[in-house]
């Protein structure tokens, strides 16, 4: 039985150093939407922040990475995912979504030398400015096409807020609801097989 586990959150809120954690404690093999981007902008020969602006006029590029983590579960591999709405396309996964507070996801982002697909900041206010516009953007643009609110917590198993915890203490919280998750889960399963096994009675034999 594959599990994969998604997680969704503002730019800053840890996606991609917890799900790298997750992914190294349990075994899993990590998987982004940065990663997916990052394949498509080399079959189109353009960098990352160009294929992000070709996707406001050419919705085939939302389809052709969407349909990349529609796959994924037909795979028999356990995946921990990155992407904001990996949650909407794999229905049956674990689903995190990670909070944080602005401010400090603006200071995390500016101090990430790593990024380098990203747009540069000169000051915090200036880094947490874009991404109060970019998460309005991309909530607006989400319910448009797809009519999901990436912000609805109701669409998630697990809601943590990032901004006062350390990568480790967020990772262990996930795993430790992900465990109930998997024995939820396969309870469900063997009630289910049970039920699919139980003999079907005529009517004279209830």
């Amino acid at each position: 039985m594959a599990y994969i586990i998604t997680l969704s959150g503002m730019l800053g809120s840890g996606k991609s150093t917890i799900g790298k954690m997750l992914a190294d404690k349990l075994g899993f093999t990590f998987y982004s939407t940065g990663s997916v981007q990052r394949e498509i902008a080399k079959e189109y020969g353009v960098t990352t922040l160009e294929l992000n602006e070709m996707c406001k006029t050419h919705p085939e590029i939302d389809k052709k990475i969407d349909s990349v983590f529609i796959e994924l579960p037909t795979q028999g591999i356990d995946y921990v995912v990155d992407s904001r709405m990996a949650f909407h396309f794999i229905p049956l996964s674990f689903k995190v979504k990670l909070n944080i507070d602005v401010h400090v996801a603006a200071e995390r982002v500016m101090r990430d030398t790593k990024r380098t697909s990203e747009q540069k900041y000169t000051t915090p206010a200036e880094a947490e400015n874009a991404l109060r516009e970019r998460r309005k953007l991309e909530v607006e643009r989400f319910k448009r096409i797809y009519q999901v609110d990436i912000d609805n917590e109701f669409n998630f198993d697990y809601v943590i807020d990032t901004t006062h915890l350390t990568p480790e203490e967020v990772c262990n919280r996930i795993l430790e609801r992900f465990e109930k998750f998997k024995k939820r889960l396969e309870t469900e399963r063997r009630v289910e097989e049970n039920n699919q096994k139980a003999p079907v009675l005529s009517a004279d034999e209830r």
